[in-house]
């Protein structure tokens, strides 16, 4: 019965968006008109920034600061950036040999179908729905079971923007119901996912064996920030502290795998240990709090059965290791030492508050070692000297490499991965191509004046 519900409603979303692709004003509109409504939209939200600041706190359990300082200034921004690129969006005039005329033409490819998930309902909402827009298709985006709320409200605000009626469908269910749905249907042109590689591989099947729809994928990931032996030991903590335990731990892109220089490895892992103890676990609402719930008894289950697996496997437990209180789905900052690349801790995406360290000698090493992981979503580096980062952000087979830094997400910056953790890229300009047909348009010229 559920699932006859879920095709039902993911059949109205459907055939709404591929209706107003095909006869509604959105496509035709000039690219300023769709820009207008974007920017209007943009606006729209700034208004309510401190209702959907509470909001994205009540739906996912993140921090009331993080979402009010961080999320929200981001996601207008987004809207902001792809506003502005909807009327530059054009072809090229291409030489040929012969008297012909040749153009391309960039068009929108039809009904995106996107499925986001639950660790950033705002920010993944504007990831998708942005530049989807600004190439003028019609969307049917699925959220998370978990984080339907900001999703509803925003969409809310887009039909006040004036966004025409069916270019913007929202669908709140299950991944194997909902989302499947939307991954096998006839009429869904292309199709954007976010989450996990098991499921992306299930995403991109179901794609395959339907209408062969394009599909752009962003999955896990296993990151490496490495701690060089010159670095200024103290920043290194604070930055790799937060490059682990930013949003619960809840991050695809996490610093997960700490390889610290043994030079410097004592004195890190002492202080890395402090700094997780001084970690301030609690309310999200409540001010100076930095750490809030897991999003559900499953993820939060998941994450002690991985601490359990460190312990089994003879890393050290340097601290937490267990729940927080008795109430909730609070895990307390977790550390751990001598790690070694085999343990599942060092293999796995774990998905919270756990933060491996793990010794190298040289760069050599550590180059062979934080890449042989079937991920390749984003790694972190950590030094003074030049040329070691140059090796380094060359060396290091990721999608995106942070030098000093970590977790900058700049509208105009791409994100996605190699291997495993994806295809594709999100943000900036190389977010256009994924919603976007080429066509080559070739006529023959009559005695020309120029070729």
């Amino acid at each position: 019965m559920l699932l006859k519900g879920m095709l039902k409603i993911s059949t109205r979303a459907v055939s709404a968006a591929r209706k107003a692709f095909d006869e509604g004003p959105w496509p035709k509109m000039t690219a300023y008109e769709r820009s207008r409504i974007l920017l209007r939209f943009a606006d729209l939200v700034e208004k309510h920034s401190d209702e959907l600041a509470a909001l994205e706190t009540w739906n996912n359990g993140k921090t009331y600061e993080q979402a009010a300082k961080t999320e929200l200034p981001m996601f207008v921004r987004l809207f902001h950036y792809y506003a502005g690129w909807a009327d530059k969006i054009h072809g090229l005039t291409v030489p040929a040999d012969g008297d012909y005329h040749v153009q391309t033409l960039h068009e929108p490819i039809g009904v995106a179908g996107q499925i986001i998930p639950w660790n950033f309902p705002l920010v993944m909402f504007a990831w998708k729905v942005g530049p989807a827009l600004a190439c003028g298709n019609t969307i049917v985006l699925k959220t998370a079971e978990q984080t339907p709320l900001t999703a509803l409200f925003v969409a809310k605000l887009f039909h006040e923007a004036g966004l025409p009626d069916g270019v913007l469908n929202v669908v709140s269910g299950y991944g194997p119901t909902a989302g499947a749905a939307l991954a096998s249907h006839m009429d869904v042109d292309k199709l954007a996912f976010t989450g996990s590689t098991d499921t992306g591989k299930v995403v991109l099947e179901l794609a395959a064996r339907s209408n062969l729809k394009p599909v752009t994928l962003e999955l896990g990931g296993k990151s490496p920030f490495i701690i060089c032996e010159d670095a200024d030991v103290d920043k290194a903590v604070e930055l790799a502290h937060f490059a682990l335990f930013f949003n619960q731990g809840q991050c695809c892109c996490a610093g997960s795998r700490t390889f610290v220089h043994e030079r410097v490895y004592d004195e890190f892992l002492e202080k890395s240990k402090k700094r997780a103890l001084r970690r301030v676990v609690g309310d999200p609402f409540k001010k100076g709090v930095e750490q809030g719930p897991q999003i559900d008894v499953e993820q939060f289950e998941k994450v002690l059965r991985y601490i359990r697996s460190g312990i089994e496997s003879h890393a050290t437990l340097e601290c937490g290791g267990d729940r927080l209180g008795s109430k909730g789905f609070f895990v307390q900052p977790t550390v751990f030492s001598n790690v070694q690349d085999d343990m599942l801790i060092a293999q796995d995406e774990i998905f919270g508050p756990v933060q491996s360290i793990l010794k190298f000698k040289d760069i050599d090493e550590v180059i062979r070692r934080a890449n042989k992981t079937r991920y390749g979503l984003a790694a972190g580096v950590f030094t003074k000297n030049v040329s070691t980062a140059n090796t380094l952000m060359r060396a290091l087979r990721a999608g995106t490499v942070w030098i000093n830094c970590f977790d900058v997400f700049d509208a105009a910056i791409p994100f996605g991965g190699y291997k495993m953790s994806g295809i594709g890229r999100e943000k900036g300009i190389y977010s256009l191509h994924n919603y976007l047909q080429v066509k080559a348009v070739v006529s023959p010229v009559k005695n020309p004046a120029w070729l």
